[in-house]
């Protein structure tokens, strides 16, 4: 019976290196010892299988940078004469050593001879295009061969999706010229996710991608299965996650195979052992030393001293690790078939050049395992992820979280402070290119040409490779040659196309250094959602408003009344840019009923440390804005609401010298009825200030401006009291009639609460209360929507306090099942005990529904108790009970207050808030500007 799967998957990539100006480039030589040492090689023991009839399957990634090396006949020919050099260098070794007291070398030199003759044997029978046995294997239904990104950019530090969406897109293209099929799969550089990824990868054609196992680990829900079976993203592409226990048996330094004593020694290579005599005509022609593939010595220890290489006996050391891998995989497969009931699935991958280049015996391996695993067929099998996901269906649905292989697993390894200055210089980049694919709707066909060739660079410039070398310190001077090269010429093809003067020899050179990808397309780079940076007539002002929360990301009231107020801002005469986090699904620039949106990445933090998130998004907003103004932009004033953003609002203010708004919409003191912790300090730091920097003040309701002015000490003449306002057509219920179901049974009457679970919300009054209430109507149902901390500890409550039944939890509501609930609600109840305005309330109240409040806060302010609603002490259960229970007992009553309550909305109309918007803006803009813009202009049909 078959225990398992084993999905081995070999990522097969190098950096476009290419060097036609020179003959002696080393880093050519990379490329080089990749076909002698791990291609060949690999190609070698596939082919051998299938000619003794194993049955084996395995999964290579070839990256469009490395097809496009393979294809390109300078690289082939120069190929050829570096193998040509290292066999006539074996042939001088065998003269060397013959008749010598170290006779092993002799053996060995003769081994290299035959090696490389062999490889280049296999590189002419297929003309030099080592594609063309990866297709035969895959024709041959061994191999799945998968792509990976254009040129193996790290996507989660990439800014904007129209510039991942050109590197996968390009990839596919790349992928289908050179191969002849599109691939299924796809091999994200570094395993690196983010949120939304999925999402793109699947809008490209592709079923499947590989993450690191922390990737799944971390996924919500927990995986059923843990890493041993994929996952079905939220956007339907499936996720492998790379074993632990598999990787580490090959990986480790401590435990790994390829430290074995046996085998043979990468570093001890004769390239540097021997005297220049001997070596010169085979290194660099300036004398550099560099590796030729002749190595005599095995690991043997730790010491500098290394006894030769004994091939025989490695040979053998390799069976042995083969047999025990498998046995290993095995047991592993046997526990996991156990205890979940289902054959798991083994995914191991390992970049291709670990097999040959790094591991000399790693094929001899590969080769091994494949002929033990197919001796015993029905314990572990080898299958692809197509044939994985063909037989396994009904996958677990899994949304996954931002990781990365390589060190530490969270982008260690590419955002450290010798390589993190690459990114702000590559998202201006990709700003910059998006613009350009914007406004180039019918290029001339040289400006098309430009084009394609700024976006060959940018992304030429965001392989992965060279931060890794930063990080490495390796080559570093290379790594950083290649991406300042790379950037200067972007930048000076944009500024061609911008002053529509392209010249054309200079742009026929750069595209015969770099002649890859040639079926890019620029308008790959476009936006789905182009923002328009025009001002549609002279004087109309422009508005940066900055906001952590904007629809969809709907946290608590606040992203509504960004909504609200900029939507009706627009309507009033302004141009407004809301810049704000992104939302997964959503695009990074937009525009919504005229407001244009800004979306900015921020990756998830280690820990999901909300402090350090906050940190990340006010750099991102600030280098959004900078990006904005670079590109043309000016803007009049900017707009920041609550302390989440106040350092971004601080900085854009000083930086480009606008006029500062500020909104505090609650305060923490308010919230926690204090200040006692040390974050509570920090964040009561940046409220106060935000006010400070500040010219203006806005505070929803005169509670929360008696708030500010004791807890800021904020002088009245900065102050300005603008309440909330709500939009009565958008609590429109779409449905027909009064169904109540899944929320409460027919004949079940409706007690609603709307709001985020935090204390002051008061959710934990209301369950007490309920408690009270039930025995006297036994027909009540509390329905609790909304989510937040609280949310276990108080469904725990309820079940405490026996509500049963009678108390749901609906979690995050759409909007159109809350204007359902509103619709059927038979009392809406806000118990708060701390409540700036209320929003939710207004809502409630403009829906028709029968409102109880606390009374505190700026809502109570605004409502009459008996008339528009009913108030009840904060706090205080048996005040709740009481004015509930009399809504419950006198429906007629309640009916009366609720219309008096919706005609009494009326007054918190946002055409009426916005105007009263424009006019603080106005005291806030310097005199110029209040006779040059049109501050306050009327909507239509509505007098100046």
């Amino acid at each position: 019976m078959t225990q398992g799967w084993f999905n081995l998957v070999l990522h097969a990539h190098l950096p476009f290196v290419r060097h036609p100006e020179r003959e002696d480039a080393l880093e050519e030589r990379w490329l080089f010892e990749a076909i002698t040492e791990s291609y060949v090689p690999l190609l070698n023991v596939f082919q051998g299988l299938v000619k003794d009839g194993m049955d084996f399957r395995a999964t290579v990634s070839l990256s469009p940078t490395l097809l496009t090396m393979l294809t390109d006949p300078l690289l082939q020919e120069r190929f050829l004469r570096h193998i040509d050099r290292l066999i006539e260098l074996a042939g001088k070794e065998r003269k060397r050593t013959t008749g010598r007291p170290e006779s092993e070398y002799h053996r060995l030199a003769r081994m290299y001879g035959d090696r490389f003759t062999s490889v280049r044997e296999f590189f002419l029978r297929y003309g030099g295009d080592l594609t063309v046995p990866f297709r035969e294997l895959r024709e041959g239904g061994k191999l799945e061969l998968m792509t990976s990104t254009a040129t193996h950019a790290f996507l989660p530090l990439i800014r904007r999706e129209e510039a991942v969406r050109g590197q996968l897109l390009t990839a596919v293209h790349t992928f289908e010229r050179i191969m002849g099929f599109r691939p299924k799969g796809i091999w994200l550089p570094e395993c690196g996710f983010a949120p939304g990824l999925d999402r793109l990868v699947k809008e490209c054609g592709l079923d499947y991608f590989f993450t690191d196992h922390h990737g799944l680990a971390t996924a919500e829900p927990r995986p059923l299965f843990g890493g041993l079976s994929p996952v079905i993203s939220p956007h339907g592409t499936a996720v492998f996650a790379r074993d632990p226990a598999a990787s580490e048996q090959v990986w480790s330094s401590e435990k790994g195979y390829p430290g074995d004593s046996d085998y043979r020694e990468y570093y001890r290579d004769i390239g540097f052992d021997l005297e220049l005599k001997h070596v010169g005509p085979y290194i660099h022609p300036e004398g550099i030393r560099v590796h030729t593939g002749m190595k005599y010595h095995r690991i043997t220890g730790e010491g500098k001293e290394k006894e030769p290489y004994d091939p025989d006996r490695a040979r053998e050391k390799a069976a042995e690790h083969a047999e025990h891998f498998l046995r290993e995989r095995v047991r592993q497969a046997g526990k996991a078939r156990e205890r979940k009931g289902r054959e798991p699935v083994i995914t191991a991958p390992y970049d291709a050049e670990l097999f040959g280049h790094w591991w000399y015996e790693g094929p001899v391996f590969l080769d091994m395992l494949f002929r033990k695993m197919h001796s015993d067929q029905e314990v572990i099998r080898p299958a692809t992820p197509s044939e994985i996901l063909a037989r396994f269906t009904g996958l677990q649905k899994c949304r996954l979280f931002m990781s990365s292989w390589g060190r530490h697993g969270y982008a260690d390894v590419w955002l450290r402070e010798e390589n993190d200055w690459i990114y702000p210089v590559l998202h201006r980049a990709e700003e910059r290119m998006i613009h350009l694919a914007d406004r180039a709707e019918h290029p001339a066909a040289l400006e098309r040409r430009a084009l394609n060739q700024a976006a060959r660079e940018l992304m030429l410039a965001q392989a992965s490779d060279w931060a890794f070398i930063l990080d490495g310190k390796t080559v570093v001077e290379y790594a950083l040659k290649r991406i300042k090269h790379h950037l200067n010429r972007f930048d000076r093809l944009a500024d061609m196309v911008e002053m529509e003067k392209v010249e054309e020899g200079w742009l026929v050179k750069v595209e015969e250094l770099d002649p890859v990808f040639p079926e890019l397309d620029y308008r790959w780079f476009r936006s789905r959602h182009p923002v328009v940076h025009r001002r549609q007539e002279k004087g109309t002002p422009r508005l940066l408003m900055l906001s952590w929360e904007f629809p969809p990301m709907t946290v608590g009231g606040l992203s509504r009344h960004v909504f609200d107020l900029s939507r009706w801002l627009v309507k009033n005469g302004w141009e407004v840019h809301v810049i704000t986090t992104e939302v997964e699904g959503y695009p990074h620039t937009e525009t919504v009923e005229g407001v244009h949106v800004h979306r900015v990445h921020v990756m998830k933090p280690f820990g999901k440390e909300f402090q350090h998130w906050v940190f990340q998004l006010n750099l991102m907003v600030t280098d959004a804005v900078d990006t904005l103004v670079k590109s043309g932009l000016s803007f009049d004033l900017v707009h920041a609401h609550d302390w989440l953003v106040a350092p971004a609002a601080k900085a854009i203010k000083h930086r480009h010298r606008l006029p500062l708004i500020a909104t505090i919409h609650a305060t923490e003191h308010g919230r926690n009825g204090g200040i006692r912790t040390g974050l509570q300090r920090r964040i009561h730091g940046l409220e106060r200030n935000l006010t400070e920097e500040a010219c203006r003040v806005i505070l929803c309701s005169q509670y929360m401006k008696e708030e500010a002015r004791r807890l800021f000490e904020l002088p009245d003449e900065k102050m300005r009291v603008v309440p909330n306002g709500v939009d009565p057509v958008m609590l429109r219920f779409s449905g027909a009639g009064k169904q109540k179901e899944p929320f409460a049974l027919e004949d079940e009457r409706i007690i609603l609460f709307i709001g985020r679970l935090v204390p002051e919300k008061g959710v934990q009054t209301l369950l007490e209360a309920g408690e009270k209430i039930l025995p006297a109507h036994p027909d009540v149902k509390l329905v609790i929507a909304g989510k937040g901390p609280m949310k276990e500890a108080l469904e725990a409550e309820a079940r405490n306090r026996g509500l049963g039944e009678k108390a749901m939890f609906t979690g995050f509501i759409s909007d159109e099942d809350r204007n359902r609930l509103l619709n059927v609600a038979d009392v809406t109840v806000f118990p708060s005990l701390y409540e700036p305005f209320g929003i939710v309330a207004l809502e409630g109240m403009a829906a028709g529904t029968p409102v109880v409040v606390s009374d505190t806060g700026g809502l109570a302010d605004v409502v009459d108790h008996g008339r528009t609603v009913l108030k009840s002490l904060p706090g205080d259960v048996d005040s709740l009970a009481l004015q509930i229970q009399t809504l419950l007992s006198d429906p007629e009553r309640a009916r009366r207050m609720a219309e008096s309550a919706r005609a009494e909305v009326d007054r918190f109309d946002w055409n009426r808030i916005a105007r009263r918007t424009i006019e603080i803006y106005g005291e806030a803009l310097p005199s110029r500007r209040r006779t040059e813009s049109r501050l306050a202009a009327p909507t239509a049909g509505e007098p100046r």
